[in-house]
Formats: C-alpha cells, sequence, structure tokens
C-alpha cells in the first residue's frame, strides 16, 4: 500500500514505459494496462501523464483512470506541446483542425486563433472527468528553450493560468534566463503574486536547456521532477537522456529539501522522471522511505 507523506507525495512520471514493462516490476499476471494503473496507484499516490504532450488525451481514457484509482490518488498531466510553444506534429493534431498538406511541424503562429482555441477546449475537456473526480493535481507547462523572460512570456503563462481555470497549472522552465542569478528573485515573486506553482528541477547542468535545483514554493502547491544526472542529455534516444539511476546518497541530500518544501507548501508532488526500465520506481520508493524515516 502506497504512503502519502505528511503533505509529500512521491511518484513517477509514466506507468507504461516500455522498459518498465520489461524490467519485471510488474508482477507476474499483471499484464494489462487496468491491472497495471491498479497496481502502480497500490504502491504510490500521484502519477505524471507524458503522453498527452504527444498526443492530446481523450475523455475516455480519463474515466478510466478515475474508476482505475483509488479516491486520494491524483494525475498529473502534461500539456500538450502546442499549448507551451514546442512544434507539433500535424499528426498528433485533431483531424478536422489539421491544416491540409501540412507535413512539417506546426508551432502556435500557424495556425488561426479559432483553431487553437479548439485545441485548448477540447484537451481541457478530455480532462473534466478526472477533475471532477478530484484526481487531477496539476496541468504541467514545461517551455521550451526559446522561451525566455520577459513580458510577453509572462503573460502567457498568465493566459495559461486563466484558460485551464479551474483547473491548475505549474510551470517549468528550459531557457535559463528565468532562472538566473539576476533573475531568479523576480521569477519566484511573479510566480508568487499569481499563485502559479514553480517546478523545481534536478537535472544535468551545463547545458543551455539547464536550471539550477532551486527549491522554493509559490504557491498552495510544489512541485519537484527529477530528470537524472545523464551524460549524454543532449542525446535524441530518450533513455539515454533519462536513463539514470539515483543513489541513495544523492536522494539523501534531497530529502530535507522536500520535507522543507512540504511545509511550506500545502502539497507538494515529487515525480522521478528517470524513466528507464524500473529506476524511476526503485528511486521513488527510496525516496518516499527516506522522507518517511526523516519524520520519526
Amino acid at each position: 500500500m502506497h504512503v502519502t507523506v505528511g503533505r509529500v507525495r512521491v511518484g513517477t512520471a509514466s506507468w507504461t514505459d516500455k522498459t518498465l514493462l520489461e524490467s519485471g516490476w510488474y508482477p507476474e499476471g499483471v499484464d494489462t494496462p487496468e491491472k497495471r494503473l491498479v497496481y502502480y496507484a497500490e504502491q504510490f499516490p500521484v502519477v505524471e501523464v507524458d503522453s498527452t504532450y504527444y498526443t492530446p488525451p481523450n475523455e475516455r481514457n480519463s474515466e478510466l483512470w478515475v474508476a482505475r484509482t483509488p479516491p486520494d490518488f491524483v494525475f498529473n498531466v502534461k500539456a500538450f506541446s502546442l499549448l507551451t510553444q514546442h512544434p507539433t506534429r500535424p499528426g498528433a493534431l485533431y483531424k478536422d483542425l489539421r491544416p491540409e498538406g501540412a507535413s512539417k511541424n506546426l508551432y502556435p503562429r500557424d495556425l488561426p486563433e479559432a483553431t487553437i482555441d479548439q485545441v485548448w477546449e477540447r484537451f481541457l475537456s478530455a480532462l473534466t472527468p478526472l477533475h471532477e473526480a478530484g484526481k487531477l493535481g496539476a496541468l504541467l507547462f514545461q517551455f521550451p528553450q526559446w522561451f525566455p523572460i520577459g513580458r510577453r512570456n509572462k503573460e502567457y503563462i498568465l493566459q495559461c493560468q486563466e484558460r485551464a481555470a479551474p483547473m491548475r497549472i505549474c510551470v517549468e522552465f528550459r531557457n535559463k534566463t528565468w532562472m538566473s542569478e539576476d533573475n531568479q528573485v523576480e521569477t519566484l515573486d511573479f510566480l508568487r503574486s499569481y499563485q502559479v506553482p514553480y517546478v523545481c528541477v534536478d537535472m544535468p547542468q551545463g547545458h543551455p536547456s539547464s536550471i539550477p535545483p532551486v527549491v522554493a514554493a509559490t504557491a498552495d502547491l510544489a512541485v519537484v521532477r527529477f530528470h537524472g544526472h545523464s551524460d549524454k542529455w543532449t542525446s535524441k534516444d530518450i533513455y539515454d537522456r533519462f536513463g539514470y539511476h539515483y543513489s541513495e546518497a544523492e536522494l539523501a541530500e534531497w530529502a530535507p529539501k522536500i520535507a522543507g518544501l512540504g511545509e511550506q507548501a500545502g502539497e507538494t508532488h515529487v515525480l522521478l522522471n528517470n524513466c528507464h526500465r524500473n529506476y524511476a520506481q526503485v528511486n521513488a520508493r527510496q525516496l518516499a522511505d527516506l522522507l518517511l524515516a526523516g519524520m520519526d
């Protein structure tokens, strides 16, 4: 049975990854989507859905997720690529909204405003069953490397918050200007003043997309995402990028910081995104155990 540690929920950023299924983490006989989610939800109180970044969610899946998890379980859902200004495959768009003949990746600027509005409406509508059941934690808006600090981008974050309401958003940056020494206070003050949860990250440093591991609560929800420390962060292979197994010593350094975050925020979600084989699941269990030990 999973344990929520005080105000902190610890989980992973996937329960269906193909290398996880191959790793033997799921017991024999836990071999269908339904059984896997039921089993996962017995181990952890939160999960992040990343597939919605690549393909918009559908209402039927939301209904199934509600039915297959206990009342206190929550899903954080990654925003569809178009909504965070990432390139989007034409084939990922709803069929009736695809521009005729489009073969290259699309950006918001390539589409009429009415199409963007429809994407927002359908994306949120598909998650309504989760929200109504009290099982939607937050919508993760991970902004791209080309999304620097500035008035226009701050306004866009607030537009996302307004459009998503009453569902809540949280924001993760991949452009270092937001959390540079000069701008860090300004960024956190901005998020606090509008009660937008900041996503703290642990990730490889020294890259253009690197954000320092700043631990801060800017709303009554705090979110921490662990991306690992792979030395192949720039690889196109997702398992090279995220295939990192945290040592217990590394997690032990984080445990008191997370516990402190849990004191500042009403609730804290910690997601292990080192999704290769069973790394995330094993590390999430270790971290939860460390947090529990710290409460004794």
